[in-house]
């Protein structure tokens, strides 16, 4: 299980982003402590422009890591990362099938 701290504040949409970002790319549970910064002036001071921050069990932190591909390359680093779930995050989705006109009761309808 793989325990993180995110630095947050109450609103943040790109927290939100994060939080499934580190669901969806960890290689097993991920269990994430949220800190509310706006509680708190020295975490104000420390965090609030650098929000979402992840902080790992040893106090290394990822801020801004939204972002995918420095996420992944964090979660990397500490042998955490799906690599599957990363390739299919990162993959084009496949293009549906063109459907093709179809005949009903004497009339062409295009699909």
């Amino acid at each position: 299980m793989i325990a993180l701290t995110l630095y947050t504040t109450l609103g943040c949409h790109l927290c939100e982003q994060l939080e499934a970002l580190v669901r969806q790319l960890a290689n097993q549970a991920v269990v994430l402590t949220a800190v509310e910064i706006s509680n708190d002036d020295t975490l104000m001071a420390r965090y609030a422009q650098r929000i979402p921050v992840l902080a790992d069990a040893e106090g290394k932190e990822l801020d801004r890591g939204f972002d995918v591909e420095r996420l992944a390359a964090w979660l990397e680093a500490r042998g955490w990362l799906d690599q599957a779930a990363l390739q299919a995050l990162m993959s084009p989705p496949e293009p549906e099938p063109a459907k093709l006109a179809y005949t009903h009761n004497g009339r062409r309808y295009l699909g």
